[in-house]
């Protein structure tokens, strides 16, 4: 504007407080373009650093008063605010992104817990439905030595039978067990885990 070609920063500050859009508009013409050049640096995004630059600018208008000339320039002052402005842009961006990854993740972890819970409940199933297709002889040892933690002699005391016929029993139920939950595609026990019994446990 020619009217404020000559006049100094102050004055123009001065102009501010009688709600005088022209010195705003020479303020920016005189000092938009370091400004600007500020804010892209520290945010790296053009458009951000525009919208830096025009809130540092309102900011002024709002409160022209922020600005004493005994304490520096007014270059100096939107230089200030706009660097301000501009880390507590990236800042917040950055706090975002970590937000957003960690929300990611989390939601990642809970689909992984939902699925597994829900495989699991199919194996469980899937177990159930194999147990019940042995005969009582080969899946009550199963039950007692692999469910209840029962030893080899425990079972045998409890089932009344001598411990040589009940790991016959075992091995040949953990057998027919593997068939059956490998026909249905869910997984295949070690037959040879029985073998893992210390004293009657498995390890």
């Amino acid at each position: 504007m020619e009217k404020w070609d000559g006049a100094s920063d102050s004055e123009l500050v001065e102009g501010l407080t009688r709600a005088d859009q022209s010195c705003l508009a020479e303020i920016y013409r005189r000092h938009g373009s370091p400004a600007f050049g500020l804010a892209a640096r520290v945010t790296g995004d053009r458009s951000a650093a525009e919208d830096v630059v025009q809130e540092v600018l309102l900011a002024l208008w709002r409160r022209p008063e922020r600005f004493d000339a005994t304490r520096g320039s007014l270059r100096s002052l939107l230089l200030s605010m706009v660097h301000g402005r501009s880390v507590d842009l990236v800042r917040s961006r950055e706090a975002r992104r970590r937000r957003e990854l960690r929300d990611a993740n989390e939601s990642q972890a809970l689909s992984v817990d939902i699925d597994r819970h829900a495989w699991d409940l199919v194996v469980r199933d899937q177990v159930s439905s194999a147990l019940a297709t042995l005969s009582e002889n080969e899946r009550r040892p199963i039950e007692l030595a692999y469910f209840d933690g029962r030893t080899y002699k425990e079972v045998a005391e409890m089932l009344e039978t001598p411990e040589g016929t009940i790991k016959s029993r075992i091995r040949s139920g953990l057998k027919n067990l593997r068939a059956a939950l490998s026909d249905n595609g869910v997984l295949e026990l070690d037959v040879n885990n029985h073998e893992s019994f210390e004293e009657g446990k498995l390890s």
